[in-house]
């Protein structure tokens, strides 16, 4: 279900210059990177790409998520972290991604965390914008 434009509490502005191999800024400053290319892509890998981009996007969603999943289950996740892996290559249309996420979650144990990905999957921003688009896998 999407939500309307009434509904949105707060929208992101981002400009790109000169795509890969350039610069991306915020409108209110508090991002500005230069972007290339990764050298496995045949770029200079000096700056920072949208891949990384994504998965530290990803990543703070999912571990957010993560937590409003652990509040209603009233289980203590607190110095749990997040890593989200994102892969780009060559398909069928010209490119795309692959994600993983995985945590590491100390306060329980491998089953419960298990159950508790599964849940932040299911409502995480990033997860339901990504569904059925990308292959997402959870570690």
């Amino acid at each position: 279900m999407s939500i309307q434009q009434t509904d949105v509490l707060y929208t992101a502005v981002a400009t790109a210059e000169n795509g890969r191999d350039g610069r991306v800024a915020t409108d209110d400053g508090r991002l500005d990177v230069v972007v290339n290319p990764p050298k496995e892509m045949g770029g200079s890998g000096a700056g920072t790409n949208p891949e990384q981009l994504f998965a530290a996007g990803y990543s703070a969603c999912f571990q957010g998520a993560l937590g409003v999943v652990a509040r209603q289950e009233k289980i203590d996740v607190s110095g749990a972290t997040v890593t989200a892996k994102v892969g780009i290559g060559k398909n069928d249309d010209g490119f795309g991604i692959i994600v993983e996420i995985s945590a590491a979650i100390p306060t329980v144990d491998t089953e419960t965390a298990r159950a508790l990905l599964e849940k932040a999957h299911q409502v995480c921003p990033y997860s339901k914008a990504t569904r059925g688009n990308i292959s997402v896998t959870l570690l």
